[in-house]
């Protein structure tokens, strides 16, 4: 059995709360799930204590059994220091696309002409 470490949101419209949950990774996002390792409340302000609470003892169990965390717990575990913190780099996030760049080469070749 896959085992994932992962987030079951509640809440109602535009008022997320997730639980951090251990599943089965076929089951569903919000279905039927192991064990509640903790919340995540993502409404309040990033540096306060309670947006992220989690059972550190059960959470280190599940990881000891293989159970893989995804990419926001495994985040939230980086940040308690549970689990090694993995380099990401993403260096395509911030070139521009075809279409703006050919809009800013146009833009420039007609500020140059208008001078």
């Amino acid at each position: 059995m896959s085992m994932k470490i992962r987030l079951a949101r509640g809440g109602s419209n535009k008022r997320p709360h997730y639980s951090i949950v251990a599943s089965d990774s076929r089951m569903p996002r919000d279905g039927r799930f192991l064990e509640k390792l903790g919340i995540y409340d993502p409404l309040l302000a990033k540096d306060n204590e309670n947006r992220v609470k989690m059972n550190v003892e059960r959470v280190q169990y599940w990881l000891s059994q293989g159970a893989q965390p995804t990419d926001r717990v495994a985040r939230f575990l980086e940040a308690a220091g549970l689990v090694a913190k993995t380099t990401r780099s993403n260096p395509k996030a911030a070139v521009p696309g075809e279409k703006a760049k050919k809009r800013a080469e146009e833009k420039a070749a007609k500020a140059t002409t208008a001078e």
